[in-house]
């Protein structure tokens, strides 16, 4: 018997996150691992009246596309995925792994060739987005590989999910309408704002320019579970928008890679040293592998205090509260930051011991915890 907490799971999903309406036609993708939540899934859409399409890519495909493939084959894109993001109003990634670890052997510069091949797929998916022709959720089932990296054991770390999510609540979308809430005053107070400033006792001093910049109110519609509030740096600006050091990072999972205390310096807006205690030669890797993949397309504060510890999964540790995060490469469109590349990676620094956000001449975070602002 399925757990019930999964139909509410999908019930948000395809009712609030995506808002699925009768005659819509929606793409839903996943691994195996996750089918549990993408039958709910599929399910859920078929009841609201969509019609689905739905596809399943077992990652130990993935593991021999990238031992045994070429280039020519790396940069294939399936002709299915571009139309799934060019063609469809509603686009639900459920991700999964059954082994968190099983490309962790894979040259870095495979991934570049793969990613770079596959970006009009994600520039497809932002754009209509921005645009209002398409809704899209990703959100990750809980597995014992993701417990492991987490540090928990299974039924724990599966409890901890539902718990980010919301969904052990009697009422969880009163959870995630209170945010959206909050988070809309906040960002009433920061849309007013030229320039932030974030400090840790770490040596991280990084100052952002965001006059003119557009603020976007996460509360479980993107990402699920959600619990941000993001915009992009104003690359324009005359000292290039993002100034400053930033230094020790949460230990991080990108591309399969497990990286630690990642510091970076930047001047007039672009990476000028990176370093890193593991993983720095793939983190330079990474800024290198395109002319953008240098600059920053987003800079966001973490607002989701049921998230506590680091995961090692970017999609719950970016939402801790107390934290913040800036995605070096490709920024949203409907923050007005242009960048473009083939990376976005979110790398997130802990701001709750002893830990400031300045914006203009106002305090808006101490110690990780908001001071009151006023929209």
């Amino acid at each position: 018997m399925r757990d019930q907490r999964l139909d509410k799971w999908a019930d948000i999903l395809v009712n609030f996150s995506l808002a699925a309406k009768e005659g819509e036609s929606a793409f839903l993708l996943g691994d195996p691992e996750a089918l549990p939540l993408i039958s709910a899934a599929y399910e859920k859409l078929i009841l609201a009246g969509a019609r689905v399409e739905c596809f399943l890519v077992p990652q130990s495909f993935q593991e021999f596309l990238y031992k045994h493939g070429t280039d020519k084959q790396l940069s294939f894109v399936p002709p299915a995925g571009l139309a799934g993001a060019q063609q469809h109003d509603l686009y639900l990634y459920i991700g999964a792994n059954a082994n968190a670890k099983m490309l962790s052997g894979v040259p870095p510069n495979k991934f570049s060739i793969a990613y770079a091949a596959r970006k009009p797929v994600l520039d497809t998916i932002l754009g209509r987005s921005a645009d209002n022709k398409m809704r899209w959720c990703y959100t990750f089932f809980p597995t014992p590989s993701a417990a492991q990296e987490a540090g928990m054991g299974t039924d724990a770390y599966i409890d901890f999910v539902f718990n980010a999510c919301g969904l052990n609540d009697e009422e969880p979308l009163s959870y995630w309408k209170s945010l959206e809430t909050t988070q809309n005053r906040l960002i009433g107070f920061l849309e007013k704002k030229k320039k932030l400033r974030f400090q840790n006792h770490q040596g991280t001093d990084l100052t952002v320019d965001i006059a003119a910049m557009k603020w976007v109110n996460c509360c479980g519609r993107i990402n699920f579970p959600d619990g941000e509030v993001y915009t992009g740096p104003n690359l324009k600006a005359a000292d290039g928008g993002v100034n400053g050091i930033v230094r020790l990072s949460l230990p991080t999972i990108y591309r399969h890679v497990e990286v630690h205390d990642i510091e970076l310096h930047f001047k007039q807006g672009a990476v000028v040293e990176a370093k890193a205690s593991k993983g720095e030669a793939f983190l330079k890797e990474m800024i290198a592998q395109d002319p953008g993949a240098k600059f920053v397309g987003e800079i966001a504060i973490g607002t989701n205090y049921r998230i506590q510890n680091c995961m090692k999964n970017i999609l719950f540790d970016e939402k801790i509260g107390g934290t913040f995060h800036l995605a070096l490469g490709k920024g949203y469109p409907e923050t007005g930051n242009t960048n473009e590349s083939a990376l976005h990676w979110d790398i997130i620094f802990d701001l709750r011991d002893g830990g400031t956000i300045h914006a203009d001449n106002d305090l808006v975070v101490k110690d990780g915890v908001f001071i009151k602002v006023k929209s």
